[in-house]
């Protein structure tokens, strides 16, 4: 008797939504030569002690999740993916602001400012 293995996809980390999906793209329109795609992160910084950090990324490092947006190719740094698991990422743009925001259900606080997050 043979027994096959059935192995599913494992869901991304993050979910982007098709707003944040199409500035992915725009950056990838305007990258420098050599970006092969971006990548987000959470340094340690701001009141609360992590940032979102969205940057062009030059060389594919194994150990990052790695998505395939139809815009370009969408890199969560390894460090940060236990952080970030379950988020959602938008991007929005007001008559003020525009910038990715995200919906992070592991975060448990955030400095007034908005600018960083606690887990």
């Amino acid at each position: 008797m043979t027994t096959t293995t059935k192995t599913r996809q494992r869901p991304a980390a993050v979910v982007l939504t098709e707003s944040a999906q199409a500035r992915v793209a725009a950056l990838m329109a305007q990258a420098p030569e050599g970006t092969i795609g971006v990548k987000l992160s959470t340094p340690r910084r701001g009141c609360s002690g992590l940032a979102y950090s969205v940057d062009y990324v030059a060389e594919e490092n194994a150990m990052d999740e790695k998505i395939e947006t139809p815009g370009g190719v969408f890199y969560i740094d390894a460090a940060s993916v236990l952080y970030l698991i379950g988020s959602t990422m938008d991007w929005q743009e007001d008559d003020f602001t525009a910038g990715f925001v995200f919906n992070n259900p592991n975060a448990k606080g955030s400095c007034g400012c908005g600018e960083s997050f606690t887990v």
